[in-house]
């Protein structure tokens, strides 16, 4: 992912003589930012797929193969085929998995019916092909659970792009999303985009309105409340989320969620030597997402470099940026920068911002040419 990759890439800039080996059990990385505008039928599954022979050239070793444990104690990673690999400096950019028992009657098998698309590759194209074969006049349900997850704003965006597409194609129907918050990211410019795009078709049952969800049915495509029983056509559910299981069977969540590090260097507070990066991470007031996880693997390369050659530590300076689709020619965006202070992530006060408010279309316009060039930017640079 973004934060693994981009850190290979970087150390083999910063410290070329350091032997540097990416594990991923996957042949390419297909990306969860810009997944909605595959669900939504603007793109195929190709343009958010990205190989690692960019990597390759730059002098990363890559070994396809999943990682399936970590032994601190003799500094080895074990991997599914059998191979054991020996590090002096261990990252982990695991990612996130979906805490399924948080939801009654949701599991593996029930998202093959009520997909969560939250991961890439299939259960997008899953996701894609249930809302393509939806009647019009049909109701698409999208649950949302409550903040830490994996970038925040990509419910709405979705919400969005689905409400494009089901304008242009079925417009008599509808989107219900239900949500265990009672505020969410850039709330504001969403719901001044839904109002003058897709006015009447989505709908936001916020937590104090029964939109706390308890469980689900496949069988009736039910979502059930504390107040509320709802049904749908298609049925999205995002699950609550943690830090990914080989995370948690290392011991580096300490029987939490996420993963406590040294905000300084992304080294994890349990087990020395090794750095978590990305959505498995508690990076301080950093949100999680695909950037951040960039900006990390940048930042800890730099780190690991300086210490690896006895150097200073770097100073952190971290930055996100987030861009939204509301529709192919609108987008909204977010960006902030960070530092360290009193040892952790803050952000930097005056320092980024959020879209005006009450823009014309011109700007919504050069938004959205913005997002695709930053998409096309950070993958370039990460795996070009």
């Amino acid at each position: 992912g973004f934060g693994g990759a981009s850190f290979a890439r970087y150390l083999r800039k910063l410290a070329p003589d350091v032997a540097t080996t990416l594990v991923d059990p996957a042949p390419a990385f297909v990306t969860c930012p810009f997944s909605n505008t595959v669900i939504s039928g603007i793109n195929g599954l190709e343009a958010i797929t990205h190989g690692f022979d960019g990597l390759r050239a730059a002098g990363v070793e890559v070994v396809q193969d999943a990682a399936t444990a970590i032994d601190i104690g003799t500094r080895e990673i074990r991997l599914a085929g059998g191979t054991r690999l020996g590090y002096d400096r261990l990252v982990v950019s695991p990612g996130i998995d979906l805490k399924t028992d948080a939801i009654e009657g949701y599991d593996s098998t029930t998202a093959e019916v009520m997909p969560h698309a939250w991961k890439a590759g299939e259960q997008t194209l899953l996701l894609r092909r249930q809302i393509e074969s939806m009647p019009d006049g049909g109701t698409v349900v999208i649950t949302i659970p409550a903040n830490p997850i994996r970038c925040p704003p990509g419910p709405y965006e979705r919400a969005s792009l689905i409400a494009w597409h089901l304008k242009t194609r079925k417009p008599r129907s509808k989107l219900l999303l239900v949500d265990a918050k009672d505020s969410f990211s850039k709330q504001g410019l969403f719901n001044e985009a839904w109002a003058a795009l897709y006015p009447g078709m989505i709908e936001w049952v916020p937590f104090a309105q029964a939109g706390n969800l308890l469980r689900v049915d496949p069988a009736t495509m039910t979502v059930e409340t504390d107040f509320a029983r709802m049904t749908g056509d298609v049925v999205n559910v995002i699950p609550p989320q943690r830090a990914a299981d080989i995370a948690i069977e290392a011991g580096l969540t300490g029987g939490e969620d996420w993963c406590a590090v040294n905000q300084a260097n992304f080294e994890s507070v349990l087990a020395p030597g090794v750095h978590v990066l990305g959505d498995a991470a508690i990076a301080g007031a950093m949100p999680k997402s695909g950037f951040s996880a960039g900006s990390q693997g940048k930042f800890c390369a730099a780190a690991i470099a300086a210490a690896l050659k006895g150097d200073p530590a770097p100073e952190p300076s971290l930055i996100n940026t987030c861009y939204s689709l509301v529709a192919p020619d609108y987008a909204i965006s977010v960006a902030a920068v960070y530092r360290l202070e009193d040892g952790k992530i803050v952000g930097v006060e005056g320092a980024g911002g959020v879209s005006p408010s009450g823009a014309s279309a011109e700007f919504r316009n050069a938004e959205a040419d913005y997002a695709r060039g930053w998409y096309a930017s950070i993958t370039s640079e990460i795996y070009g």
